[in-house]
Parts: C-alpha cells; sequence; structure tokens
C-alpha cells in the first residue's frame, strides 16, 4: 500500500497578532516572487522595473533578512539594479527612460545605507546622491521669489515661512512635506564626509515641516493653511514627517501630529496609509487601536496585493522600526 502525501497544512494565524502573520505569509511571499528577471521591481507583479518600488521591496526583504534566509540572493540582485540605475551625476530617475534625477534619489540612498554592509559596499554611490540631494534647493523659495511673493496678494493668503526650504518631487521646484521627509531620513544616512550644506539642509528642511504642520496636528501634502481655511491632514504625509522628525518625540508638534494619528486610525481605510500608521506609531512606542480593520479585511475590501509598495509597506510594518529606520541597527 502507498504512502498517502498528508495534505498541505494552513499557515498558523497567532491570535493576537494576525497582521503579523499576514505579512510573513502573503505579503513578503508575493514580494519575493514579483522580482523582475534584472532584479528590480514594478509597481504591481509584471510592471516594467522602476526605482521606487526596488527600494520598498528591498526595504521590506531586508527588514526580513535572517541567517539561514534564501532572500540574499533576491536582494543581492536588487541592490545591483539600483546601482545601475544611477545617473552620472549621482541622482536616480522615476524611470529608465528620464535622464534626469528626483526625489527617489533620497530613497535610494536610504534604502543602500539600511542594507548591513551598505555604508561600506555603497559608500561612494550614497555619498554622491546625497551630494546631488544637498545640491538641488527648491526653486520657490530663491530669495528674488521670497520677494514677489510678499509683494503679491497671495502672500496674504498663506501663513507659510517661505524662509524655511525642504525638496521637492522633481528638482528645481516647489517644497513639499513627503520628499523633504524622504530627504531627512536619507541624510541620516550619512557615514562618510558630509556636503558643505548638508547640515544647513537639515535644519531648514526640519523647519519647514513643523512649519507646514496643520493646525491642531497632522501634516498634508504641503499647504496647512490657505485663503484662511485649514487644511486637512492625510495620514501618510503625516507619517513621514513624524517619521523624519522622531528625534523630537517631545515637541508639541509631534505630540500633537501623533494625538492626531492615533485617533484616525480606527477609520483607516487604506492599505498603504494602515501600514505606514502602524510604522509611526511603533516608531515612538504607541500602537494602533484595538478596533482597526485588520490587515486580512484591507486586502479582502482593496485587493492590495496588486500594489508592491503597499504589500513592502505591510511587511515592514510586522517588524520592529527600530532595526530597519536608520543603518547600523539591526539585529
Amino acid at each position: 500500500m502507498g504512502i498517502v502525501p498528508a495534505e498541505e497544512p494552513a499557515p498558523v494565524v497567532p491570535e493576537l497578532n494576525p497582521d503579523n502573520s499576514f505579512a510573513e505569509n502573503v505579503c513578503a511571499p508575493l514580494l519575493r516572487d514579483a522580482q523582475n528577471p534584472d532584479g528590480g521591481w514594478g509597481f504591481h507583479p509584471g510592471a516594467k522595473s522602476r526605482v521606487e518600488p526596488t527600494c520598498w521591496a528591498l526595504k521590506a526583504l531586508t527588514a526580513l533578512l535572517s541567517p539561514g534566509n534564501s532572500d540574499g540572493d533576491a536582494i543581492r540582485r536588487g541592490f545591483d539594479f539600483l546601482i545601475a540605475a544611477q545617473l552620472a551625476d549621482g541622482s536616480w530617475p522615476s524611470t529608465p527612460e528620464e535622464k534626469t534625477g528626483c526625489w527617489v534619489t533620497s530613497l535610494a540612498c536610504w534604502v543602500l545605507a539600511g542594507d548591513s554592509d551598505g555604508e561600506k559596499k555603497y559608500s561612494k554611490t550614497i555619498t554622491s546622491g546625497l551630494n546631488w540631494v544637498c545640491d538641488d534647493w527648491p526653486r520657490d523659495t530663491t530669495w528674488w521669489r521670497r520677494i514677489l511673493r510678499k509683494l503679491s496678494s497671495g502672500a496674504r493668503h498663506s501663513r507659510q515661512n517661505d524662509s524655511y526650504r525642504g525638496w521637492g518631487w522633481t528638482p528645481g521646484t516647489s517644497s513639499w512635506v513627503e520628499p523633504t521627509s524622504f530627504a531627512l531620513l536619507a541624510l541620516e544616512t550619512q557615514q562618510g564626509p558630509e556636503h558643505p550644506s548638508a547640515k544647513k539642509r537639515r535644519k531648514l528642511g526640519e523647519l519647514l515641516l513643523y512649519d507646514r504642520m496643520c493646525p491642531g496636528g497632522g501634516w498634508n501634502c504641503g499647504n496647512p493653511e490657505v485663503y484662511g481655511v485649514a487644511g486637512e491632514p492625510l495620514v501618510i504625509p503625516t507619517t513621514w514627517a513624524l517619521l523624519a522628525l522622531r528625534q523630537y518625540p517631545e515637541r508639541r508638534e509631534n505630540i500633537q501630529g501623533l494625538a492626531w494619528l492615533e485617533k484616525n486610525f480606527a477609520r483607516i481605510q487604506g492599505p498603504g496609509s494602515y501600514a505606514m500608521a502602524q510604522i509611526c506609531l511603533a516608531a515612538y512606542g504607541r500602537r494602533g487601536a484595538e478596533d482597526a480593520a485588520s490587515a486580512g479585511d484591507l486586502q479582502s475590501k482593496n485587493e492590495f496585493l496588486r500594489n508592491i509598495p503597499a504589500a513592502a509597506w505591510m511587511t515592514l510594518a510586522a517588524s520592529n522600526p527600530q532595526n530597519w529606520l536608520a543603518p547600523g541597527e539591526h539585529s
């Protein structure tokens, strides 16, 4: 009598942390399977490789890496893709066809430095990228633009301080909350000699984020108040701003931003926002509301696993953010 093969056991889902099991058993395998032959990832499985989704996938897989883990080769090929995608001026483009760098330069530097050997293996690559970031000044806050703004009627309808300068999505444009946050996170990773303006850029970027906080707490894409109407905070910009400013946990703005995030956590329906809110709260030693939707619930409603960044963020949310937010802290 032949041996009857055993049925494939169903994944065991821990009762206390179902999202962790979902991330490890569903999200992480999807990321592994979605890697393209060139080593990169697209925004969804089967899509052409781009720098941004490749960075998120690598950040998630390196956060899970442990002795004996089989992801090492996939991660190496992913880093090789990033190195090859860098332009001669040190920046990274949003698509392979473009020849001008953009905000993803900060993201690429942050991810490369987050590798356990990144500061040695990729030091020149990271330094050239961060030099490009430091040289990318927003054009809308040059001295003559500030003078024109003061003389215009629009200056009476916005309370933001134009002397604070951050970063934009594309070179030489306006400052926005998220690209400024990514640049600050990347500049934390600097291990070698700093760009001459690095400290100044960090301070101006931090001041800009605090200046752009919405009244009462939280951040939106960039304008806290327009025509006397308070801006509406959004989860994703709020989380990235708080992560970039996490070394100031006692500041009033940080406390207000966290309070807004905790208050709105149970209402979050987007999987990316859900994961990033979890990550941000955990970085500050806090937890989301018990009555919030689970990762499995969000997947059934949104089918977000077609979205590589969302799957990566969900994977990162299942790991300790202190292990991957900054280089040199890996367990």
